[in-house]
């Protein structure tokens, strides 16, 4: 260990962290209940042209896990790549909201954004990207509305098949047998799914390391960017977001018991969506240690996008938000994007 570099770390961390937990700098273009904001261009980048590019959070995460921190935010990785960045933010869910479904962010917010980003940019049509169930919402919106001006579609560590996820697969049997009633009292009781219980299901996930975590900052005293890192993915589970009660309802009996969307199609708003109605490109990306989403239970949407015209399946180290933000994305996850935007303008 470099004990100069640990000094100077140690003494950071006391004087209030090491991670440069500043936003990118953004303007609100557009406000419908959710708000849209564009990223201020970075001055230094090259001209690249090409479509925008808008950034569609989950529900649960905070809008700034697309930009966790300085030297590790996508956000920032694509400004300076010379791409026009736009995203569309919820914000926290309030208790009167607790009646919204999963097609109030299919049909009116997602649909909402892509068509003001467009306008407000100028441009054809735009590259639309998701992560987690932001990935699930952008697919289901391009399926149901072949209209949008979308160019392009990525999708990150977003889960069709819940079958394929060892942490409920085998709840799935008992929930079936229960005939759905379990989990939802929950929601029923209080109007939504709390934030508290959403970062702590989050954290669980990653029980090994929450258990070592104190251990790796220990050994890692002298990796400023691995403190850093820790730091920002800790700020983030501090701000999680509660789901809606109807939304967590939708995705308990939609997804976990049934796993309706392992079949290619989401029953939703009175009709059915498959997901063989993406006529766009699409690039589905997929953490290799990802316990939320993994590889097998997002691997399983290619077969089903039988009218995307092109569809690259690509892997990454890392877990569920490391596969998007995490130092090893930085020469994978977005390599990969980064080549997928470039061969589609």
């Amino acid at each position: 260990m470099d004990l100069g570099a640990a000094a100077v770390n140690l003494a950071g961390k006391l004087r209030g962290g090491v991670a440069d937990l500043r936003r990118m700098p953004r303007d609100v273009v557009a406000e419908n209940g959710a708000v849209l904001h564009r990223y201020r261009p970075d001055v230094g980048a090259p001209d690249v042209g090409g479509a925008p590019v808008l950034l569609v959070p989950p529900l649960g995460a905070p809008d700034f896990a697309y930009d966790l921190r300085r030297g590790c935010s996508l956000v920032e990785h694509l400004l300076a790549e010379g791409r026009t960045v736009y995203l569309v933010d919820y914000g926290a869910i309030r208790f009167a909201e607790r009646g919204l479904g999963m097609e109030h962010w299919v049909d009116e917010v997602v649909p909402w954004a892509v068509r003001e980003t467009v306008a407000h940019a100028g441009a054809d049509d735009l590259h639309l990207l998701g992560w987690s169930l932001g990935g699930i919402f952008s697919m289901l919106t391009v399926a149901a509305w072949d209209s949008l001006p979308v160019r392009s579609l990525t999708v990150i560590g977003s889960p069709v098949d819940i079958a394929a996820v060892p942490l409920v697969a085998p709840l799935r049997p008992l929930v079936v047998a229960m005939g759905g009633r379990g989990l939802p009292w929950v929601h029923q009781a209080v109007g939504s799914f709390p934030a508290p219980i959403v970062s702590a299901a989050f954290q669980l996930t990653a029980f090994e390391k929450l258990v070592t975590k104190p251990l790796t900052l220990l050994s890692r005293l002298d990796d400023r960017d691995c403190l850093a890192q820790i730091e920002a993915v800790d700020h983030m589970m501090n701000n999680m977001h509660g789901y809606p009660g109807r939304v967590f309802g939708q995705l308990y009996h939609l997804l976990l018991r049934s796993n309706d969307l392992s079949d290619g199609q989401l029953a939703l708003a009175g009709r059915t969506i498959p997901l063989a109605a993406i006529e766009v490109p699409v690039l589905v990306v997929a953490g290799r240690t990802d316990v939320i989403a993994p590889m097998a239970a997002v691997a399983k949407v290619v077969e089903l996008l039988t009218g995307a015209p092109e569809v690259r399946f690509e892997t990454a180290p890392g877990g569920h938000l490391g596969v998007l933000t995490g130092r090893d994305a930085r020469t994978t996850t977005w390599f990969h994007l980064d080549t997928f935007l470039t061969d589609h303008g």
